[in-house]
């Protein structure tokens, strides 16, 4: 089966999408999915390409087993709208974003995370100037959504 290609995206790609990122792959690898499964993330904006996630998204992966201290900012490119089978904006202004760079034919791929995966039309709120519990209700909250998503892919590929 070909896998499904998964591509989280926030604003900046240093700490929800990273995030998302590491905690659906670990959550892939313990469900023995991860060969049907691609993931990555990337920001609508430039500022960090290139930089480690956030110190607190790498901090709060860690205290939960997932090691994201490898991952890479990028912006999002042209061909990950091709290369992609689903983009997920954290939030309503990176849907609006994506779908005003999505080539045409392909916006319909553009959904909001906890939107697509819960049935929930909810923001991941940005953590970026908040402390260390922000940082851990995200984890919380891209942790629901992340095993939410893997049912909802199942279903898909099933």
């Amino acid at each position: 089966m070909k896998p499904v290609r998964v591509l989280f995206v926030c604003l900046g790609n240093i700490c929800r999408s990273p995030l998302a990122e590491g905690v659906l792959r670990e959550r892939a690898i313990e469900k023995g999915l991860a060969s049907w499964l691609k993931v990555d993330s990337a920001g609508t904006g430039a500022w960090h390409i290139g930089d480690p996630p956030d110190r607190r998204s790498i901090a709060v992966a860690r205290r939960h087993g997932i090691d994201i201290s490898g991952l890479s900012g990028r912006q999002v490119r042209a061909e990950d709208f091709s290369g992609f089978d689903l983009i997920l904006g954290m939030d309503e202004d990176n849907v609006a974003m994506l779908k005003r760079l999505a080539p045409a034919g392909t916006a319909d791929k553009v959904q909001l995370f906890l939107g697509y995966a819960t049935g929930r039309s909810q923001n991941v709120p940005d953590p970026y100037y908040e402390g260390a519990d922000a940082f851990e209700a995200l984890y919380q909250m891209l942790d629901a959504g992340c095993s939410s998503l893997l049912e909802r892919l199942g279903e898909r590929t099933s």
